[in-house]
């Protein structure tokens, strides 16, 4: 079959000049770059290199027999963990170059919380932003990163208008949404400066229909080759320009933190608020109820928080009887003042009014739980960053527990977390589960997650090494029940080098679709040289 013209992309040169590019391989420069978020023991690298423009990327490229991109460091998998590799880092690549009403471009080293930072002071909006804004923007995109306002707004995916791709020979392709489009039997055809032609097949497996998926190369009929890219951790090329879409107003959030006693109350309220919100949008109802976002934080969770007493370090109280708990996070008119959202409270049991907020607020009370709502409400920033924070002590002290006893029980032990999202109608099911599987292996520990999406992070605490291995066998089981419900192994996170998740990407595709994936990234990165041992294990390890 002939490419039609808008499934070929013609590669050029890079751009920039190439000065003395910064780095080394003595210990000291290496120092801080052998381990990310997960804390994968045994890292190690050949040396790292900090280029400053596209030039300088592709010399790094053209000279690496390995070579592993980093950013933050903030995975989650073990993906951003040197094994033997050459590190690029896009540290120095961290500038924001272009604002228009509608979008911003950005080098993938900005870190998130200044990109957010500057999009507000503009009155701008920028959905898809992942609970953790020390990630940089490229890691987002290597990822496809989900945050909390998956629910309403989707994946990083539906907010990338542009890439600029350094392929592995060096090479650049400049992708622009809609301009190179796969042929109707799922192919591209990319030409090189050089004047090769390269056929690219994209797998033909299906991606469980579900919010979001970190599981292998993205594939969909009649799809965008930047969204090949997209979400592929680094594994076929380095993105070093990112054109994000912006929403052109600002939101008025009304946040929530609310204490429920078990899982059936949180299950029944959650289903509640997205049936509510769902309506909201397909009716386009100014007075709706429009949550974006709602998280989860089951009775371990809670537990761990008040072991800790991170409810009292940032202010909040949780009220004796907590035993689960959501964060809902709901918009309002965005002329909503403080003082208007608390008298729209006082009144909420006047038949006469109709907004927004009190519609909210009966929905919770028809669930017995307003009056332990803890909110906080346009304009109460620092109380709404408290609640953020009360979020964001969970995995703080989960972490902060595997790092203690990595150094006073074994240092092989790490952090054994799962990040599987299943169909909202069968949560139900998968959550009773999940639960049951870690308590028949006997172990400790917490689930939390953007419960909105059908999307939990199941985590064991372990405390031996014995119980590594039971962690690795209970999330092997967790990942295999939801891929048996119609959901995804790997939600937001992706493979990396995780052992169990690369078995479990297998289970999902089969063995014929790993082998369709490596030969996707042949064509791209002939040699191997990107990101070895990431999504795909490692053939020189073999």
């Amino acid at each position: 079959m002939t490419a039609s013209p808008r499934s070929v992309v013609h590669a050029r040169p890079p751009r920039g000049a190439v000065g003395r590019i910064r780095g080394g391989d003595r210990a000291e420069d290496l120092e801080g770059f052998l381990e990310d978020a997960a804390h994968y023991p045994g890292g190690h690298a050949r040396g790292i290199w900090f280029p400053s423009n596209e030039a300088e990327v592709a010399t790094v490229v053209r000279g690496a027999s390995r070579l592993l991109v980093i950013g933050a460091q903030s995975s989650l998998t073990g993906g951003a963990t040197p094994f033997g590799d050459v590190l690029l880092s896009t540290a120095r690549m961290d500038a924001i170059t272009a604002w228009t009403r509608t979008s911003v471009v950005v080098q993938p080293g900005v870190v998130l919380s200044t990109l957010l930072a500057e999009v507000a002071a503009r009155g701008l909006y920028y959905p898809p932003a992942p609970t953790y804004d020390g990630a940089t923007v490229g890691g987002t995109v290597a990822t496809n990163a989900a945050g909390a306002a998956t629910f309403k707004y989707g994946t990083t995916r539906r907010w990338i208008e542009a890439l600029t791709v350094v392929l592995a020979n060096g090479d650049v392709l400049d992708l622009h949404r809609g301009e190179c489009i796969a042929d109707a039997d799922g192919t591209f055809t990319i030409v090189t400066t050089d004047g090769t032609t390269h056929r690219l097949e994209l797998p033909s497996y299906r991606l469980p229909d579900v919010p979001k998926v970190s599981s292998g190369y993205h594939v969909a009929p009649g799809m965008d080759l930047m969204d090949l890219f997209i979400g592929s951790e680094g594994t076929l090329g380095i993105v070093t320009s990112i054109e994000l879409r912006l929403l052109a107003h600002p939101v008025a959030w009304f946040v929530g933190f609310v204490p429920v006693r078990d899982d059936d109350g949180v299950l029944r309220l959650v289903e509640a608020l997205r049936t509510e919100s769902q309506r909201t949008w397909a009716d386009a109802d100014p007075k709706g109820i429009d949550v974006a976002a709602i998280e989860y934080m089951d009775h371990r969770c809670i537990e761990l928080l008040r072991e800790d007493k991170a409810d009292e370090r940032v202010g909040v109280t949780l009220p004796p009887d907590t035993g689960t708990g959501v964060l809902f996070q709901a918009e309002l008119d965005p002329a909503t003042t403080t003082d208007a959202a608390y008298e729209e409270l006082a009144r909420a049991g006047d038949p006469t009014l109709d907004t927004a907020l009190v519609r909210l607020c009966r929905v919770l009370q028809r669930h017995g739980v307003l009056e332990a709502t803890i909110p906080a409400l346009p304009g109460e920033l620092a109380r709404r960053q408290a609640l953020f924070a009360l979020r964001e002590a969970v995995p703080a002290a989960v972490n902060r527990r595997i790092g203690e006893a990595q150094r006073t029980i074994d240092p092989t032990i790490s952090k054994s977390g799962g990040d599987v999202i299943v169909p909202f109608p069968r949560l139900r099911e998968a959550l009773g589960r999940y639960r049951a599987t870690l308590d028949r292996l006997g172990l400790d520990y917490a689930i939390w997650g953007h419960i909105s999406d059908g999307n939990l992070h199941p985590n064991v605490l372990p405390r031996s090494s014995e119980e590594m291995r039971r962690a690795r066998e209970a999330q092997l089981e967790i990942g295999t029940i939801a891929i048996e419900l119609g959901g995804c192994p790997m939600s937001e996170h992706g493979t990396g080098r995780n052992a169990v998740k690369q078995l479990l990407l297998e289970r999902l595709y089969g063995s014929a679709g790993l082998a369709a994936m490596r030969r996707v990234k042949r064509v791209l990165d002939p040699a191997g040289i990107l990101a070895p041992g990431v999504m795909l294990p490692d053939p020189s390890s073999a």
